[in-house]
């Protein structure tokens, strides 16, 4: 079992993310896919990653994402959005003959979503290890890796130099496992995400995704044989059933969850997981980190659009004051 750590204080240095940053393009009615002519709406500023490194620098945490886009519109729309909120977009890479990252959405009548990606062919699979890269990652205490990160092109080398640099500074490394079960099947993706576990940390799961990390099928043998393999903590992200918080200790916290209107889900796991972080970053308790989170992911899907809804502590701490909880 390798050596515990806690999750790093904010002093340590700042939060880096790697991965795709795409635009979002949405139906403006419900049904199946795209196959008849509709009303769209967008482009919005997305990718797992950059909603989650948006969010920490909301929340006032330092931060930064290592990334590539498009030299074309939706490259500097997603740009300036995030250096406009705070986040170091220094190692974000322009790619001359790739176009930015997209994701096309439709919701389904039962609120299910299709979705149409260009990622792989895109700027967003053409991430490489670049000086800026090297820097960003130098400077980093604390890693985050989404599991989606693990489908493009030449990511490995950039989060294994990444993961020796934070380690190298004493820092921390969390994890969110958001990969699908299809990538799983490729054994090279499934060897790097197996790897990522053993060195997370904190793991950030929603529902069977913590099974998958474990190799588990019941929840009590998963959290145990990830603690055993030197996790600090888990916190299980329970939809509308709130969160919960497992410590290596036993220790325990359930929260509730918020009641609003759905509008828009897409991003509420990435704000969450990035405010329960930072808040942790920042010192705070697990049940104070926890009830912020829960805010962080109710008060995103209140607007329309993936970013839309990230929020500051201020915001969040309004939000919390004036919601009702299940």
């Amino acid at each position: 079992m390798r050596q515990r750590q806690a999750i790093a204080p904010e002093s340590l240095g700042p939060t880096l993310t790697i991965g795709e940053i795409l635009v979002e393009i949405m139906a403006t009615t419900p049904g199946q896919g795209f196959v008849d002519a509709q009303t769209l709406v967008g482009p919005f500023p997305s990718g797992a990653p950059a909603i989650f490194i948006d969010q920490i620098a909301r929340m006032g945490g330092a931060c930064a994402i290592i990334a590539a886009v498009g030299d074309d519109d939706f490259g500097t729309l997603n740009i300036e959005r995030l250096r406009h909120d705070g986040v170091d977009v220094s190692a974000i890479a322009r790619i001359a003959d790739r176009p930015t990252g997209s994701a096309f959405v439709r919701y389904r009548p039962d609120g299910a979503r299709d979705f149409i990606f260009n990622i792989a062919h895109s700027a967003a699979g053409q991430l490489a290890l670049t000086p800026a890269a090297k820097a960003a990652a130098q400077q980093a205490g604390h890693l985050h890796v989404m599991g989606s990160a693990l489908a493009i092109p030449g990511v490995a080398a950039l989060i294994d130099f990444a993961l020796d640099a934070v380690r190298q500074r004493g820092g921390s490394v969390s994890v969110d496992p958001n990969v699908r079960k299809e990538l799983l099947a490729d054994g090279s993706v499934q060897e790097r995400f197996g790897k990522l576990i053993n060195e997370a940390d904190l793991l950030l799961p929603s529902g069977d995704e913590l099974f998958a990390a474990a190799g588990q099928d019941e929840e009590q043998a998963a959290l145990s044989a990830l603690f055993e393999q030197g996790m600090s903590e888990i916190v299980l992200k329970r939809g509308a059933k709130g969160s919960s918080y497992y410590g290596h200790d036993g220790s325990h916290v359930h929260c509730p969850s918020f009641q609003v209107e759905e509008i828009d889900p897409t991003g509420a796991g990435d704000c969450f997981g990035a405010t329960y972080l930072t808040c942790r970053r920042f010192g705070m308790q697990p049940s104070r980190a926890l009830l912020i989170a829960n805010a962080a992911g109710a008060r995103n899907v209140t607007r329309r659009g993936p970013m839309e809804g990230v929020s500051s502590l201020s915001e969040l701490e309004r939000f919390i004051e004036g919601t009702p909880r299940s």
